[in-house]
């Protein structure tokens, strides 16, 4: 399969969907028919998310394999180092490199709620910074690495000045590309972007974009990442938040308009959180895709 930095020279603007695995058989073999359902839609590449601790590891790795082998889409692998020791990253890594997998994207990682005191000592990464740099110290180039991103700044970091140093950090130890969190508010992300490109940071920023479906699930959601819920969403979302094929509707309308502007705006494409479903991003997806 193709590394993501050799899609970005063929390509000005990729389009990227990101799954998570599931914790049932049942939900497993559902994923594989939206992993079906989605590569009918020529993704660029697709990522999978990786459970605190590597509690999801394996599953993991058997979606991007899949992904991968039976339907030929360049396939991205989350790894947090959270709980993980050098050597558990280590051996993950031979795992993915083992299943032809040539893309990571590199994470602190949430602490588990089942151990939120844990402390990284001297056998552990600190943060993603650091993981890149492991990487790229044991694998050279052999991966593509992905790092997250935040435009209205981390939520243990809401400086945003700050927060884009620390991400400056993840490019200097290695990584070649940002993925950004979700947000609704444009020009928080071209701000952003504005703010790295002065540091010297000039790595594709993809925006992540984030179909609203469920107003109360979305309040919920951006409470625990700290995106900010814009007083245009409130507008739009309070008033239908009991009709559920409207607050649908409504959120395909305000995506594709959020989209648009990103793309005319000159954002290098997009990557859809797509929470393991192929509707609504399916629809948001054609109506924006260049």
């Amino acid at each position: 399969m193709a590394k993501i930095k050799e899609i970005f020279q063929q390509k000005r603007k990729t389009y990227s969907f990101e799954l998570f695995p599931p914790k049932t058989e049942q939900g497993f073999q559902n994923l594989l028919h939206t992993i079906a359902e989605l590569a009918m839609l020529k993704p660029d590449f697709i990522s999978c998310t990786y459970g605190a601790g590597g509690g999801s590891r394996e599953k993991t790795l058997d979606v991007v394999t899949h992904i991968q082998d039976q339907h030929g889409i360049t396939g991205l692998a989350h790894l947090t180092c959270v709980l993980h020791t050098k050597e558990e990253i280590k051996n993950v890594l031979d795992a993915i490199q083992s299943r032809r997998i040539e893309n990571v994207l590199a994470l602190r990682g949430d602490l588990p709620k089942e151990n939120p005191d844990w402390k990284p000592g001297e056998n552990n990464l600190h943060y993603s910074n650091e993981l890149c740099a492991f990487i790229r110290q044991h694998f050279g180039d052999i991966f593509t690495i992905a790092v997250a991103g935040f435009p209205e700044g981390h939520l243990l970091c809401p400086d945003r000045d700050q927060d884009a140093q620390y991400l400056k950090k993840k490019i200097d130890a290695g990584a070649d590309f940002v993925i950004t969190q979700l947000f609704f508010d444009n020009q928080d992300y071209f701000n952003y972007v504005q703010r790295l490109r002065r540091l010297g940071v000039n790595n594709r920023i993809i925006p992540g974009i984030f179909p609203i479906t469920n107003y109360s699930n979305l309040l919920k959601f951006c409470s625990l990442c700290g995106a900010n819920v814009t007083s245009e969403i409130r507008q739009i979302f309070e008033p239908l938040q009991n009709d559920a094929e409207a607050t649908l509707q409504a959120g395909i309308d305000f995506a594709v308009r959020q989209c648009r502007a990103l793309l005319q705006g000159g954002a290098p494409g997009l990557h859809f959180y797509c929470m393991n479903k192929t509707s609504p991003t399916d629809k948001i997806f054609k109506a924006v895709r260049i």
